[in-house]
């Protein structure tokens, strides 16, 4: 073991001095090595960072709640002219539902209206997602408040004039003063702030409710009329957690069916898309996102392999006449063969290290820029690092490894001389 140890210790030694005394040889052969190790492990932070925060905003909603729509939210065999003629989910279908189905914890009607600008006094903000959606929505998306309060059923029924700001729209339009009770505009109409959400951070495509706004969806209907050429609406249902939900599911189709007049011949003109639907449809796209950043950095792990591999040979003929020698002594061609695979190894972690650590500094500087959305560098990729530029050196190494330890001693003493 003490053999052995010494051994890496001689490589770890040679391979320094590789560093040292041909620098730009060395740093342009590890260079592909340092690409290929940032590549796979900065796309995979990315991705993994991604995926952290989608499921973070998706933690506080229920994964079986419905989405009740003439839209699928994933990939559907209707064709796109018959989708496109279902007739809209309104405001009438979940009144319908919500007297009904038995089993909903929560339910709310939502209207799909787009960005609007805010103003109050002399300020506008631009392009925030205002959401038109009954009061059912605070429980199904779990929504806390900072200050205020959010609108109740009557005044949800009613269509009252009111507005709930995100935490950074209610910042970017009142700065530090207190919006609770001051009157804004949007829709072109007045609307009284009466609570403020709680800054929870990023969200799926940037959609935080941070960066939202809440108001009641009857008041929106009194200027936008439903109907084919109205704006699109959903009714979202969470059900009870101690219900079957395929059973739930199945109930809450038939019924609509019979609502809607569908015979039994008849295909569904509606969807009723479930978050866990969707949260497939991330993991895949995290999936396939993964596949093509492996693909990508193997073709520089590739050449950083052949860099490396090119060291080693060029290693070998400098070092022949030392080889030589060391036969003569007594070495071993598994001494031989693990000095100079020894060699590879380190140089090509060498390489894997300055790659992590350019990982790192990116990650840190994107976290810096990006605000709520941080990018992590998890101890797991890290490790793939580590042990990716070690499966470098190793297959790259062995070649050259495995000539050194054949040559004759005569002959390479000779050869060296």
């Amino acid at each position: 073991m003490l053999v052995y140890l010494r051994l890496f210790k001689e490589s770890f030694t040679f391979a320094i001095n590789a560093l040292r005394n041909n620098k730009l040889r060395t740093f342009l052969s590890l260079l592909g090595v340092t690409i290929g190790i940032f590549s796979i492990i900065a796309v995979l932070a990315a991705v993994d960072s991604l995926d952290r925060n989608i499921k973070e905003q998706l933690s506080g909603l229920d994964k079986n709640t419905m989405y009740l729509t003439k839209y699928s939210f994933g990939p559907t065999s209707v064709p796109r002219w018959q989708r496109d003629n279902f007739p809209q989910v309104e405001h009438d279908d979940y009144e319908f539902i919500e007297g009904s189905v038995d089993d909903i914890e929560a339910i709310a009607y939502v209207i799909f209206g787009g960005s609007e600008n805010l103003k109050y006094e002399g300020k506008t903000v631009s392009g925030v997602n205002v959401t038109p959606v009954s009061n059912g929505i605070y429980d199904i998306e779990n929504l806390k408040i900072e200050s205020g309060r959010f609108y109740n059923e009557s005044e949800s029924n009613s269509g009252a004039p009111v507005i709930v700001l995100g935490s950074s729209t209610a910042t970017n339009l009142f700065d530090n003063d207190n919006p609770i009770g001051k009157t804004i505009r949007a829709y072109g109409r007045k609307l009284k702030v009466i609570g403020v959400l709680k800054k929870v951070g990023g969200g799926i495509g940037g959609d935080s409710p941070d960066e939202r706004a809440y108001v009641p969806a009857n008041f929106v209907r009194r200027f936008n009329n439903g109907g084919a050429n109205g704006l699109p609406g959903a009714v979202v249902i969470k059900p009870k957690k101690d219900v079957d939900f395929d059973a739930f599911e199945s109930v809450l189709k038939q019924k609509y069916r019979v609502y809607r007049g569908l015979k039994a011949d008849e295909s569904d003109n509606f969807f009723i898309n479930k978050l866990s639907g969707l949260t497939d449809a991330v993991d895949s796209i995290i999936g396939f996102m993964n596949g093509v950043g492996w693909t990508i950095s193997a073709f520089s792990l590739l050449v950083g392999g052949f860099g490396i591999a090119n060291i080693m040979f060029v290693s070998v003929k400098e070092r022949t006449n030392l080889i030589g020698i060391q036969k003569s002594l007594g070495a071993k061609n598994r001494f031989i063969l693990f000095q100079f695979l020894f060699e590879a190894i380190v140089l090509a972690f060498i390489g894997g290290i300055v790659g992590l650590i350019l990982v790192w500094i990116t990650t840190t500087v994107l976290s810096n820029f990006t605000g709520d959305f941080e990018f992590v560098l998890s101890a797991g990729n890290m490790m793939l690092g580590f042990a990716l530029s070690t499966a470098i050196g190793l297959i790259s190494g062995i070649v050259p490894a495995i000539s050194a330890s054949k040559l004759d001693p005569v002959e390479a003493i000779r050869t060296g001389m």
